[in-house]
């Protein structure tokens, strides 16, 4: 279990650089709008979020190389991208240059939202699966505290701090590429690919007490029923689909990138000063860091569906308070306070879920193409939704914008109460024969 946590952790830093990435770019936000003099728009739609059109792509076509040159493979030109992106975006002197560096790295953070939560599925017992694959989530969240603590370290390094904010990154993406030299491919990639001798020799490596000839016949047998030229799009793969899609949807319209990229703009709005903004920012990514270990505590324990619950509801009353301390003028220390219970909700369940569950319902030759049609999903929506929130806040305000978030979480509500089915403790093999459809087109999901 030691190996497997070691090179599962080595593959979730991989999040860490996500969150890094994700998230630096607030300490950065308004110096880059004043020194290049865009206006919101241009500065909104191209400089703040060219990194998300990279992740769009990134997660749109990082199924192509997680199947062709592996998922080992995968995440070492990952590593490579950031390395780029960080160094070139630090350097860069003009809007153009410096939105085309960060798309670099929005690939980088695209394609390992499905090759890092694939190998760790697929390299893990079942019965820890969930906490394996959740340390990607808690690596996300880890970057994002390490991020916006970074930026408050750095804010008045040098007449550019911003150059040192997101340059900084290079120093973890140089680490993260030498962990992942180290980690075995994934065995049932391997066995995808008829490398059999090298995938049986992980397997053993990862539990020297399985029966061996079982399990590679379990996991062979899957790949042979296979059926030439089969996609996530079949009618028998629909049930998952729209289980990924939904789960990614509702992540984002939850309004949780919105708030990450324009925290201190959110507080300022609220009334803060731009240093205690800055401050409260750390804050929340405190919160986030302990609900997320909360929610890697639960999730083989309560299961994700329990999970998905009582985020569900924390979402809909912190967002509605939020709304209200807009509408009504609350002002102070409100905003903040319900904005980290806003994030505790979020932490414990969609964070903790969403790579988890997207990453176990796809059988195993199609695994990485739906891991990429949610991640696809999750990140356009996270490119859209950030892109608009300037121009939200200076036309219909902050307040409608919260109370709208509130109204898709009880919708999300309902999703995972009428819909949603339990996948924890169960083996990938089992749960991809259980959400495909019979031959009489009943779902033959049990628990359902």
């Amino acid at each position: 279990m030691n190996k497997i946590f070691a090179w599962s952790i080595s593959a979730a830093l991989a999040g860490f650089l996500f969150g890094f990435d994700t998230v630096v770019i607030s300490g950065a936000d308004k110096q880059l709008q004043i020194l290049w003099g865009t206006s919101d728009a241009f500065h909104g739609s191209v400089v703040m979020a060219m990194a998300l059109w990279g992740t769009v792509i990134g997660a749109i076509f990082g199924g192509i190389p997680t199947n062709k040159f592996g998922r080992k493979n995968t995440l070492l030109i990952i590593g490579v991208l950031y390395f780029i992106s960080a160094l070139g975006s630090a350097l860069a002197n003009d809007p153009i240059t410096f939105a085309a560096l960060r798309f670099i790295g929005g690939l980088g953070v695209g394609a390992s939202t499905i090759a890092a939560p694939t190998y760790i599925s697929e390299i893990a017992p079942a019965k820890h699966r969930g906490r394996l694959v959740s340390m990607y989530q808690f690596n996300i969240v880890l970057g994002i505290l390490i991020a916006f603590l970074s930026n408050y370290l750095l804010r008045n390094t040098g007449e550019q701090p911003w150059r040192w904010m997101v340059g900084i990154e290079a120093v973890p993406a140089f680490i993260y590429f030498l962990f992942v030299l180290f980690i075995p491919k994934s065995p049932r990639w391997l066995i995808s690919k008829s490398k059999n001798a090298e995938a049986a020799n992980i397997l053993q490596k990862i539990n020297p007490e399985t029966d061996l000839e079982t399990k590679m016949q379990e996991i062979k047998q899957q790949s042979e029923t296979k059926v030439s030229g089969e996609n996530i799009f079949m009618k028998k793969y629909r049930f998952p689909l729209i289980l990924a899609f939904l789960v990614a949807f509702f992540n984002q319209l939850s309004g949780i990138n919105a708030f990450l990229y324009y925290a201190p703009r959110i507080f300022e709005e609220a009334g803060l000063g731009a240093s205690t903004a800055l401050l409260s920012s750390i804050g929340i990514g405190v919160v986030n860091l302990l609900f997320t270990l909360l929610g890697v505590f639960l999730i083989d324990r309560l299961g994700r569906k329990q999970l998905m619950f009582i985020g569900s509801i924390g979402y809909i009353i912190s967002l509605s308070l939020v709304a209200a301390a807009f509408f009504l003028n609350w002002g102070g220390l409100w905003v903040p306070i319900f904005l980290f219970l806003f994030i505790a909700a979020h932490a414990i369940g969609q964070g903790a879920v969403i790579w988890v569950f997207i990453s176990e319902i796809f059988p195993n030759h199609l695994r990485a193409s739906g891991q990429a049609f949610g991640s696809s999903t999750h990140w356009v929506l996270a490119a859209i939704i950030p892109s608009s929130i300037p121009f939200l806040f200076a036309t219909i305000g902050a307040g409608y914008v919260f109370a709208f978030f509130a109204f898709m979480m009880v919708l999300q509500l309902l999703f995972v109460i009428f819909m949603m089915p339990e996948t924890k403790g169960k083996s990938l093999e089992e749960l991809s024969e259980e959400l495909a459809l019979k031959d009489t087109g009943e779902l033959s999901y049990k628990n359902h």
